[in-house]
C-alpha cells in the first residue's frame, strides 16, 4: 500500500469514527447535561471536522498526537454509565489512559476515573429566567450562547431582550442582526420572527422583545418572567444607583454588568475572585475584556514567581465607541477615524486588576492601542518578577495551568509561529498565551496574551451567570 492511500485510509477511518461520535455527544448533552470536551474544547454541536481538529489541536500543547481512535471507545464507556450534570474531557482521559500501568480495561479505567461523579451526581438545575438589556455586540454572543446552552436543559433560558424601539421593521432588523454576523459568521440555527406578539423564536426559543426607555417600569411578570438575572450590555449603568433601577421592575432578581464598576460593586473575573460573590449580591460586574485578559495570567505568573511591578500594553480592535470617518469625539483622539488610524487611548485595565487581584495593587502601569481590525485584541505584559527564571520554565508553567490548573477555562495556550489575530475568532478562553512570542531574561518577562474581546469575555459573563444560577457543573478528570 502506497503511503498516499495508508494516509487516506487512516483518514476514512477517523470520519466515520468522528461520525459516530456525534450521537452520543448529543444523546449525552440533551438526556444527561453532560457535556463532552477535549481538553476543555467542547463537542457538542461540533461537525465531523471540527471534532477531528479538536483532537489535532492537542499536538500543540502536550507532547503527544490524539485521534479519535484514542477517545471513541472512552466516549462509549462514558454513554453507558448513570452520570448526572457534568463536563468530561474524553481528551484527557484517553491520554491519561495510555499512561496508565494499572492494566486497565477501557470500561474499568473510565469507571475508576469517574467514580465521583457516578457517587455524587448533581441534581438538575431548577430554571433560571435570562433578560439581556441591550442588543449590541455582546448582548448578540450572550444570545447566541445561551439559546445553544438551553438545548441541554441547562436552567438557563433566554426570556427577554430589552431594546429602544429604532421605527420600522425594528423586530426584523434585531433577527437579522441575531442571523448574521460579520465576525462570528451565520447562527447556528434558525430563526423566525412572530409580529402577533414581538418576538424572535431561536431554535425553539421563545424571545419577547421589550421596547423601554425605563429601566425600573418594565413589568417582566407580565410576559411570565420571574425572579430572573439581568444582564445589562449597554454600559450606560455602572454603579448600584444607576443599576438598582432595574431591581425596582417586577421579575428581577439580579443584575450582571457587562463593563467594569463603578464604587463598590464587586468586578469579578471568573476563575480568579468569583469566590467573592455572595447569595446576597444582588449587582455584579463581570470587569473588562481587557481586565478578564489579563488577570488569570497575571495571577498565574503571581503565584509561582512573584510580580515586583509591570506595564499592561492592549493591543486593541475598534469599537463602536469609535467612528468609521474624522467627526467629534468627547474623547482624546477616538475622534479619528478607527478603520484608518492606530489610535492611543487610555485603559483602566491595569487599576481594575488590582480590584481582582489585590496583590497587584499600584505595582502595574497600562495603557492602549486601537487598531483597524474588528476583533481579537492582544494584551503585551512586560514583568518583572521577583524570582528569575527562564523562556523555557515559563512556557512550561503556562502550558501546565491551561492544562490542569483551576485557570483551564481562563488560559489557554498555543505554540505556533504563524498564529494571527482571526485565527483566535470564537475563542472561548479569556485570554490565549502565544508560547512562540515569550521573552524572558532573567526577572524580566514579556508574555503576549491573544482574546476575543467579544467572544471569550461573553463565555466569562455566562460563567459568572451560571455560577450565581446554580448550573456550574463539576469537571472530570479531576486534576
Amino acid at each position: 500500500m502506497s503511503k498516499q492511500e495508508d494516509h487516506f485510509g487512516r483518514w476514512k477511518n477517523r470520519e466515520e469514527l468522528a461520525e459516530s461520535m456525534i450521537p452520543m455527544i448529543g444523546k449525552l448533552y440533551r438526556e444527561k447535561n453532560v457535556t463532552t470536551t477535549v481538553y476543555s474544547r467542547s463537542l457538542v454541536n461540533k461537525s465531523v471536522i471540527q471534532i477531528l481538529k479538536s483532537h489535532r489541536f492537542v499536538k500543540q500543547i502536550e507532547d503527544t498526537e490524539l485521534s479519535v481512535v484514542d477517545t471513541f471507545p472512552i466516549l462509549e464507556e462514558v454513554t453507558r454509565l448513570d452520570l448526572g450534570p457534568c463536563r468530561i474531557d474524553i481528551g484527557k482521559l484517553a491520554v491519561d489512559y495510555k499512561n496508565d500501568s494499572r492494566g486497565l480495561s477501557v470500561a474499568d479505567y473510565v469507571k475508576a476515573e469517574l467514580a465521583e461523579a457516578l457517587t455524587n451526581k448533581v441534581a438538575d438545575p431548577q430554571p433560571t429566567d435570562v433578560v439581556l438589556y441591550g442588543f449590541g455586540r455582546i448582548g448578540r454572543i450572550l444570545a447566541r450562547l445561551l439559546i445553544e446552552k438551553a438545548g441541554s436543559g441547562n436552567g438557563l433560558r433566554l426570556r427577554a431582550i430589552v431594546v429602544r424601539e429604532s421605527g420600522k421593521g425594528d423586530l426584523q432588523k434585531r433577527a437579522s442582526l441575531l442571523r448574521r454576523d460579520s465576525v462570528h459568521g451565520a447562527f447556528a440555527g434558525t430563526i423566525a420572527v412572530d409580529e402577533d406578539d414581538n418576538a424572535i423564536i431561536a431554535n425553539g426559543n421563545f424571545i419577547n422583545v421589550i421596547y423601554s426607555n425605563d429601566p425600573a417600569t418594565v413589568d417582566y411578570t407580565a410576559y411570565g418572567i420571574n425572579n430572573a438575572v439581568l444582564i445589562d450590555n449597554t454600559g450606560k449603568w455602572r454603579d448600584s444607583e444607576g443599576l438598582g433601577q432595574h431591581l425596582k421592575a417586577k421579575g428581577i432578581q439580579r443584575v450582571i454588568l457587562t463593563a467594569p464598576g463603578k464604587g463598590e460593586l464587586k468586578n469579578i473575573v471568573h476563575g480568579v475572585n468569583n469566590g467573592l460573590i455572595e447569595d446576597s449580591d444582588l449587582i455584579l460586574s463581570a470587569a473588562s475584556c481587557t481586565t478578564n485578559a489579563i488577570v488569570p495570567p497575571l495571577k498565574a505568573l503571581n503565584d509561582k514567581f512573584g510580580i515586583e511591578n509591570g506595564h499592561v500594553e492592549t493591543v486593541h480592535s475598534y469599537t463602536n465607541d469609535q467612528n468609521l470617518l474624522d467627526n467629534f469625539h468627547k474623547g482624546p483622539r477616538r475622534g479619528r477615524a478607527a478603520p484608518l488610524n492606530m489610535v492611543i487611548t487610555e485603559t483602566g485595565a491595569a487599576t481594575a486588576a488590582a480590584k481582582a487581584l489585590p496583590e497587584l495593587a499600584g505595582k502595574l502601569t497600562g495603557n492602549s492601542i486601537r487598531v483597524p481590525t474588528p476583533n481579537v485584541s492582544m494584551a503585551i505584559l512586560n514583568i518583572t518578577l521577583q524570582k528569575e527564571t527562564t523562556l523555557e520554565e515559563i512556557n512550561d508553567y503556562l502550558r501546565w495551568v491551561s492544562l490542569h490548573s483551576p485557570l483551564q477555562r481562563q488560559i489557554d495556550f498555543i505554540s505556533s509561529p504563524d498564529a494571527v489575530s482571526t485565527d483566535f475568532v470564537g475563542s472561548r478562553h479569556a485570554s490565549v498565551i502565544d508560547a512562540e512570542a515569550t521573552i524572558v531574561n532573567g526577572r524580566h518577562c514579556v508574555l503576549y496574551v491573544w482574546y476575543d474581546n467579544e467572544f471569550g469575555y461573553s463565555c466569562q459573563v455566562m460563567r459568572i451567570l451560571q455560577q450565581i444560577s446554580g448550573v456550574e457543573f463539576p469537571v472530570y478528570p479531576k486534576q
